[in-house]
């Protein structure tokens, strides 16, 4: 069984062989992926057509486009709620410092105490063999404290952000 929540309702899925139950009433149904990636949905003889827009796994939010309509919801299953409850969303647990992956030349620092980042954001860059290193962020946070400064040696695992 899974939740959904949309709009802030919440609804329950569960699915057993080829039935679908929402809400614990079956509902019959037939999903299609199309070529461009999107989907067509019927549902008691309505088509949907659905588009996925974004799609973070580690939290279950799903950003669609539901017939031309922008739809958020976030989903909810049995692993997802478990690792919740363990302190460990995604199946990751929250990183506390980001440690250098060599040693290098500190180029740039593109964040500073407070600021909120989103995984994947580049936080500073790092020069090694001559070739400039984008570190980007390993999840969503809000930074700490930055250890280091432009034109700082570091060695390998040095800390160099911390998250709060």
């Amino acid at each position: 069984m899974a939740k959904i929540e949309v709009n802030n309702k919440s609804y329950s899925i569960t699915k057993k062989e080829d039935q679908l139950l929402f809400e614990n009433e079956s509902i019959n149904y037939d999903i299609i992926k199309l070529p461009d990636g999107s989907f067509n949905l019927i549902v008691d003889n309505i088509s949907y057509s659905i588009e996925v827009l974004k799609k973070e796994t580690a939290t279950g939010k799903l950003s669609l486009l539901i017939n031309g309509r922008k739809v958020e919801s976030t989903l909810h299953n049995k692993l997802a709620v478990l690792l919740k409850s363990m302190g460990m969303e995604g199946g990751k647990k929250k990183l506390k410092e980001l440690k250098a992956p060599m040693p290098g030349l500190v180029l740039a620092t593109n964040v500073k105490e407070g600021d909120e980042v989103e995984e994947g954001q580049d936080l500073l860059v790092l020069e090694a063999m001559k070739m400039e290193n984008a570190i980007k962020s390993p999840q969503a946070g809000i930074i700490d404290k930055v250890f280091v400064t432009v034109n700082e040696k570091v060695d390998k695992n040095h800390i160099l952000i911390s998250f709060i």
